[in-house]
């Protein structure tokens, strides 16, 4: 393939399954895309809710960044749009620069979705994806945790009919219980009923609608259908008995047309305040949109491009900011669903924004009459699903130093905000991970009798000579254990005076830095001055490229060996060792 053809099939995937579309793939798309808008137009309305937006903002999220992702995406399935986590960081973000419900605080939404969109696709050109493996998934787990309960508890008081507020769990309960006393009857029978139908259709009708005789498919279909049902059912009540008048609070009037596109104005004070809030977007919106994309690809055999990804949520981020939009990523649920109704291709989430531009033109007056509460039972339904306490218990068994790192983005998201949560995540993680980095496992290895394998004398019954003490070290050298290495050789040397040679073995050394390479030819240095022989074995030829245009090989006062089994018999022959 010529480079400029491969270049531009890398850059616009959609060229790939372009060419091969037809009329059974079309009727695939078109069957997903109906079944995805149909839940896409509830959610819509209520992230916009929670990102504390207009709710014509969520539906205006749903066009254009949809089919800004269908040319530059590489995921066959994804969907992308407006999701909890990410209305969550956003309210969170822009929380404190301007007043809800003002032309200030929708123009930073916008100026936030363009910086996360500009930051993905530098991120993607410059094939930065691997900048998200710093959000190890423990952290990831215990984010979406905390988020999801932050999420359902703020949204309690549109169920009570109650005002309230607060960015974290503290300050949310607080408003609440100081509220008890003002809850509105009329609004808390229609969140708890939409609370308990909700539940219903997530957990049993489609059981029910199996049992009842209708193809699993289509029972599967129906209970997707359930927040579009508890919607028409709750606007028609709220119309029929004017629960306007009784404290019931409403969507109101929704702007009826396609949102209008342009730059917002913006000042760069507005820009720096927003850039760290965007950078954090971006990072948790691609690893949950790559996490998605990777799993549902793999079930159908095909890849996904993390970098390319990169630049196709950067390209549909800037698409949503050009469209009075907010930031957007590739949502869980939504994409679930969009694989098991049968999409072929990106083409069904173009079709699926034809379907929300259609109901934003045709059928937002009749959500005028939507009660909030109906939204915020959809929210809480929804992101309650998010919620793992199971991964929790199974990180805690596992490793206690991901658990700390995952009970502390659950704690300071909880107590203390989203943006903190996921910074003090990363920060523990990486800390924790440069503390056991730095006192890596180390063995002295013997040989396993009859074999040319050597394994820890701890462990095993091996073969040891007095006069060769063979260390083996389970970790790359750098900076950070490097010292822990030197230490650790002269221990073991003090505490064996009749030893020759020392044999470092590193066949899990996958990369010397420059730091380690000083401790190595100090190590040497202090060897040679005793009299002992430094010798490696089993350097893997990455590291022993690095080596080689290096001064260290020349000074080594031992051998490099290419097993160990080489190194011990060479220096038995050296010495005569007598086996203990």
């Amino acid at each position: 393939m010529p480079a400029s053809l491969f270049m531009i099939n890398r850059y616009f995937p959609f060229l790939q399954w372009a060419n091969a579309y037809n009329s059974v793939t079309l009727s695939s798309d078109l069957l997903a895309a109906v079944i995805v808008t149909i839940m896409l137009i509830p959610q819509s309305l209520a992230y916009a809710m929670l990102a504390g937006l207009p709710a014509e903002v969520g539906l205006y999220a749903s066009i254009l960044p949809l089919v800004a992702y269908a040319i530059f995406g590489t995921s066959r399935t994804l969907a992308v749009g407006p999701v909890a986590v990410v209305s969550l960081m956003t309210a969170s973000a822009i929380g404190e620069i301007a007043a809800e419900g003002t032309p200030d605080y929708l123009g930073a939404a916008i100026v936030l979705a363009l910086l996360s969109g500009g930051m993905l696709v530098v991120m993607g050109i410059f094939r930065l994806g691997f900048l998200a493996n710093f959000l190890s998934h423990p952290v990831i787990s215990g984010f979406i945790t905390a988020s999801g309960l932050l999420i359902a508890a703020g949204q309690v008081r549109h169920i009570l009919g109650v005002p309230g507020g607060g960015s974290t769990l503290p300050e949310i309960l607080s408003s609440l219980f100081g509220q008890v006393t003002a809850i509105n009857p009329a609004t808390l029978s229609i969140g708890t009923g939409v609370l308990i139908f909700l539940f219903f259709a997530r957990k049993s009708l489609k059981s029910m609608l199996i049992a009842a005789g209708l193809p699993a498919r289509l029972a599967d279909m129906i209970a997707k259908a359930a927040p579009i049902v508890a919607v028409a059912a709750t606007i028609g009540l709220a119309a029929g008995l004017n629960l306007g008048t009784h404290g019931v609070v409403l969507v109101g009037e929704i702007p009826q047309g396609l949102p209008s596109f342009g730059m917002p104005s913006f000042s760069l004070d507005l820009v720096s305040t927003l850039l760290v809030p965007a950078f954090l977007i971006s990072v948790v919106g691609f690893v949950e949109s790559v996490s998605v994309g990777q799993t549902l690809a793999a079930k159908r055999r095909q890849r996904i491009d993390p970098d390319q990804e990169l630049i196709g949520l950067g390209v549909a981020n800037i698409a949503a900011g050009l469209s009075s939009g907010y930031p957007v990523t590739g949502g869980f649920a939504r994409s679930v669903v969009n694989f098991d109704a049968g999409a072929q291709t990106p083409a069904a989430g173009v079709f699926t924004a034809v379907g929300i531009a259609l109901a934003a033109l045709f059928l937002t007056p009749l959500l005028a009459s939507l009660p909030q509460a109906t939204l915020a039972a959809t929210i809480i339904v929804a992101v309650l699903s998010l919620v793992d306490f199971g991964a929790v218990r199974r990180v805690f068994a596992y490793s206690k130093s991901d658990f700390a790192a995952m009970a502390a983005t659950i704690v300071t998201t909880l107590c203390w905000g989203v943006e903190l949560g996921i910074v003090a995540g990363v920060l523990l993680s990486l800390l924790l991970h440069l503390y056991r980095t730095s006192k890596p496992h180390s063995a002295i290895v013997g040989q396993v009798p009859g074999t040319e394998h050597y394994r820890n004398v701890d462990r095993h019954t091996v073969i040891t000579f007095p006069e060769i003490l063979s260390i083996r070290v389970d970790e790359s050298l750098y900076f950070a254990n490097s010292r822990f290495l030197e230490d650790t050789i002269a221990v073991h040397v003090a505490e064996r005076p009749e030893v020759k040679h020392v044999i470092l073995m590193c066949s899990a050394v996958n990369d010397i830095d420059a730091s380690a390479l000083e401790s190595l030819e100090e190590i040497n240095r202090r060897l040679s001055d005793s009299g002992i022989g430094f010798h490696l074995s089993e350097v893997k030829g990455p590291v022993m490229d690095r080596l080689k245009g290096t001064e260290f090989l020349k000074h080594l006062n031992g051998g490099v060996y290419l097993s160990q089994h080489e190194a011990v018999n060479m220096l038995r022959t050296t010495e005569k060792c007598t086996a203990s």
